[in-house]
């Protein structure tokens, strides 16, 4: 185990991690001995690169059932899905140093609920530098970690909201694999009404 660790560039734990959430398959045993091969250093770092990707730890795990199963895979890949957030991975230390006095059970515990923030082995993965840093920034100019999150929660409601409509509208009209080549338009209507929603509220304040 710490061989194969080693070779993964993981820790001992974080494998035992994976092996406990059946990320990965069980090794071969002969008496008292385990044997990995080449095929779990593969999974592992097929792993790696989809952390790295934005993918969570609970869709990797469906993937890799996926695969064990001899299904179809693409479709959980994600493979050629466009993706503008790019994951950040923390210590819990470098979170603190982000959001100074702010982490607390409470917040760690919305943001997790929020799909902000995962876990992998020792550290945590942000799934968005954008949000992160957006995040940071606010808590830097007074505004409590805990309204953030809460707002972020009203947001990620109305957001979902925008994604059917223009899913919705879409299909209707075209074809779903329209749907990724169409998707800067959609981005770039809900910039422009949230650009002209914040001047008319800002000209009423």
């Amino acid at each position: 185990m710490e061989e194969l660790a080693r070779l993964a560039g993981i820790t001992v734990r974080t494998l035992r991690f994976y092996r406990e959430r059946k990320l990965i398959p069980p090794p071969r045993r002969e008496g008292r001995i385990a044997w990995y091969d080449d095929h779990h250093l593969a999974r592992l770092r097929t792993i790696s690169a989809l952390l790295e990707r934005g993918h969570t730890l609970s869709g990797i795990a469906e993937l890799a059932e996926a695969f064990d199963h001899g299904r179809d895979v693409g479709d959980l890949l994600g493979v050629g899905a466009p993706t503008e957030e790019t994951p950040v991975r923390l210590t819990p230390e470098e979170l603190a140093d982000h959001f100074a006095g702010e982490v607390t059970a409470e917040n760690l515990a919305a943001a997790m609920d929020l799909g902000y923030l995962g876990t992998d082995g020792d550290e945590l993965v942000h799934i968005s530098r954008r949000l992160l840093d957006v995040s940071a920034a606010l808590v830097r100019e007074g505004i409590p970690l805990a309204e953030v999150l809460a707002a972020g929660h009203r947001v990620r409601e109305h957001t979902e909201a925008l994604a059917g409509l223009f899913t919705d509208l879409i299909t209707r009209h075209a074809t779903q694999d329209d749907l990724h080549r169409l998707r800067p338009l959609a981005k770039s209507v809900v910039d422009a009404e949230l650009s002209m929603a914040l001047d008319r509220r800002l000209r009423k304040e």
